[in-house]
């Protein structure tokens, strides 16, 4: 029997929709869906300056990775709004999906957190909200906060929060009852929250659906766990990675705090170290202050060994230019500026993907540590300078444990030694720079003196540690030129 021509099409069709998917096809599928990566952040913590590096951590690994979702496992009673506003920042440096699984409790700050993500589901018997900004005193306690204090800090709030509700599609109202105990919210005529009242919302509360069309209050669902949210997302099969806290987050939030004592310890001990002979304590204490500051931004995830490395570079071509290639002055100024640009770039919080040269908003935390170090580190080397050969100290930094000299007198000696000694500079000297006296080259200063490299001088003092010298032609100091014969009287 022959089959009409426009019945042909639809039993085909009827045939490859009746018809088993190829085996191979469904494997593909299966691959693709293992590929998917997952990462899961855990907020379950007060929300303190060292969950911020843990975050950070965590979304740089996923970026690093290029995850297609990013779950926050959230249990917390909230804490402090700068430290929220800077894990809200670092959030947004993940441009894949974001999701909240409010895994017992969101209160406060960790409310506001959720909101930084696109969904918020809750497991049962969960709840979030009561984010009202609090006062804590010192010791832990609670104190009301004076009315304009309050109102101040309320619109600052609300308004981060609630560009992160309208970035996400969050219902504002709720929103913001969950800050501002004045904000009356009805929906549908069913009272939401009375005036007076802080919002908060269990899961069911949340879940609910509310206007036409219907949309949840706030959570997307609720859910067991973990497991049944990655199933119902569509993600059952991804591989699924957990950023685990490792206690180094604390330690490198006690080192941060302390960023500006690390510079000025190790700009003042390096100095010290340059102006006394030898190796001792000064290097080992500025080398290790150095080593702490870098520490601290590896561990909280803002810079890797990269910036140390070159740190101790730019070291190495200062030191060159001081005692192997003195007046070069090309590698002074590329070894300084080195380490000047490592220790700025180690605290620039970078992300992947990022321009290469940073923003001045990344740039204005280390630039003012900088500064602050400068200023401090300045003010020590100049008390340092001027009494610390005077003490009984010095005399131990420059022992033979430090130095190779057997004691204060030893260097004391060498001095009467070289005082009067001629040689010729090493470099231009203006006023300081280095001189050749025989075999030994000195770290040298005239009395204001230009003097040109080549020009021979001579040792007629010491300042501190520098020996001061002036040019040969000029007749040595405290020489009497010979009298006259005097003329006898008549």
């Amino acid at each position: 029997m022959k089959m009409p021509g426009r019945l042909f099409p639809w039993l085909m069709l009827g045939l490859a929709v009746g018809a088993p998917v190829p085996q191979g096809m469904c494997a593909a599928e299966s691959d693709e869906a293992s590929r998917r990566q997952v990462f899961v952040l855990p907020i379950r913590e007060d929300i303190m300056p060292p969950l911020t590096y843990l975050v950070r951590r965590g979304v740089k690994q996923a970026m690093d990775a290029r995850a297609d979702l990013l779950v926050l496992d959230m249990k917390t009673d909230g804490g402090r709004v700068d430290v929220t506003e800077e894990i809200i920042r670092i959030l947004g440096q993940f441009k894949g999906r974001k999701v909240t699984l409010v895994n017992d409790r969101a209160f406060s700050a960790g409310a506001f957190i959720a909101v930084a993500t696109e969904q918020i589901y809750m497991v049962p018997q969960s709840v979030i909200g009561a984010a009202a900004p609090i006062l804590m005193i010192p010791g832990g306690g609670v104190q009301d906060m004076p009315a304009t204090m309050e109102a101040k800090m309320n619109s600052a709030i609300r308004a981060l929060v609630r560009s992160q509700a309208e970035k996400h599609g969050y219902n504002l109202d709720v929103i913001e009852a969950m800050i501002d105990r004045n904000r009356e919210v009805i929906i549908d005529g069913q009272v939401i929250n009375r005036k007076g009242d802080i919002l908060t919302l269990t899961d069911t509360e949340a879940a609910r659906k509310y206007g036409d069309p219907p949309k949840p209050l706030l959570s997307s669902g609720t859910v067991e766990n973990l497991e049944v949210l990655l199933e119902r997302l569509g993600f059952a099969e991804a591989r699924v990675t957990r950023i685990e806290p490792t206690g180094a987050e604390q330690l490198a939030f006690w080192i941060n705090s302390l960023n500006w004592l690390w510079l000025i310890l190790g700009a003042a001990g390096i100095y010290l170290e340059l102006k006394t002979p030898g190796f001792g304590l000064p290097g080992i204490v500025g080398l290790a202050a150095v080593a702490l500051y870098f520490l601290g931004s590896y561990i909280a995830g803002l810079s890797g060994l990269e910036w140390p490395l070159l740190f101790v570079l730019g070291l190495v071509l200062v030191v060159l230019e001081l005692f192997l290639f003195p007046g070069t002055v090309v590698l002074g100024l590329v070894g300084g500026l080195l380490m000047l640009v490592t220790v700025v770039m180690a605290m620039v919080d970078r992300y992947p993907g990022m321009p290469a040269l940073p923003t001045l908003p990344q740039l204005e935390t280390p630039l003012w540590d900088l500064f602050y170090a400068a200023v401090g580190a300045g003010v020590v080397i100049l008390i340092l300078g001027r009494f610390l050969p005077h003490t009984p100290l010095y005399g131990i930094l420059v022992s033979r444990a430090a130095s190779g000299m057997e004691s204060l007198r030893e260097l004391s000696e060498q001095r009467r030694r070289l005082l009067g000694r001629e040689g010729v500079a090493l470099s231009a000297l203006h006023p300081g720079g280095k001189a050749r006296f025989g075999e030994e080259v000195l770290d040298v200063i005239t009395q204001g003196d230009l003097i040109e490299k080549g020009t021979p001088v001579r040792i007629v003092g010491y300042s501190a540690r520098e020996a001061v010298v002036e040019p040969v032609a000029t007749p040595p100091r405290n020489t009497v030129s010979p009298a006259a014969p005097a003329q006898r009287s008549a």
